[in-house]
């Protein structure tokens, strides 16, 4: 089976079993998305809704967030991880948003870097979730999945997954395949042991076919 033929039945795969495929996380606008998805670093999707209610009620603009302490922020943030350094991002994230931005999140992959505590793959989300970029995000979920189905081949970082994914995937498609991949590696493709005998892509996945 070639690359492209690979790429072919599993986006095929999925557009037909997962029609719909959406962040997990609750936001209402760009800003409680990007506070959301800088939350999520290392930490569940659950967690984050669960404490971005009060977060959210408390900071409902970036200017609100920007003239909180980081000490008022960590206590609503306290029990995700690393809850410190987030708190000290949020508030500086939401400032530069109000001194750089006029207080709207930015739409650039760029741009958004230049906010505390946003690296690519935060940026990357973003801009496929709310203005539907062909900005394909990679965290742990993707960067596994897609080695170990064979859309990537030899990728040693997120950074060279992202690369080989936007290749294969079709631009207006790549916004939902980072949820679809994300998606299968969060409840079917699991790390330690993935869930095979549910799985529907097992004719086009190069783990299952090299290990049966």
């Amino acid at each position: 089976m070639t690359t492209k033929q690979r790429y072919e039945l599993c986006l095929q795969w999925f557009a037909e079993h997962m029609p719909v495929a959406e962040s997990e996380l609750h936001y209402a606008n760009p800003f409680q998305l990007l506070v959301a998805v800088v939350l999520s670093a290392q930490c569940t999707d659950k967690r984050v809704n669960q404490v971005t209610p009060a977060l959210f009620a408390a900071y409902p603009t970036p200017a609100a967030m920007a003239a909180a302490s980081e000490e008022q922020i960590f206590e609503y943030i306290r029990s995700v991880s690393y809850p410190n350094a987030k708190a000290g991002y949020l508030k500086g994230l939401a400032a530069r948003l109000v001194s750089e931005f006029g207080g709207e999140v930015p739409d650039t992959v760029e741009a958004l870097q230049t906010l505390p505590g946003v690296g690519r793959k935060t940026a990357n989300v973003v801009c496929a979730v709310i203005w539907h970029q062909p900005t394909m995000a990679v965290d742990t979920h993707i960067f596994r999945v897609s080695e170990r189905i064979g859309l990537t081949t030899g990728s040693r970082s997120p950074l060279q997954t992202e690369k080989q994914l936007v290749r294969y995937i079709p631009p207006s498609v790549i916004p939902k395949a980072h949820h679809w991949l994300l998606l299968h590696g969060r409840y079917v493709c699991l790390a330690r042991k993935p869930k095979c005998d549910i799985c529907g892509l097992k004719d086009c996945c190069r783990y299952y076919n090299q290990n049966r």
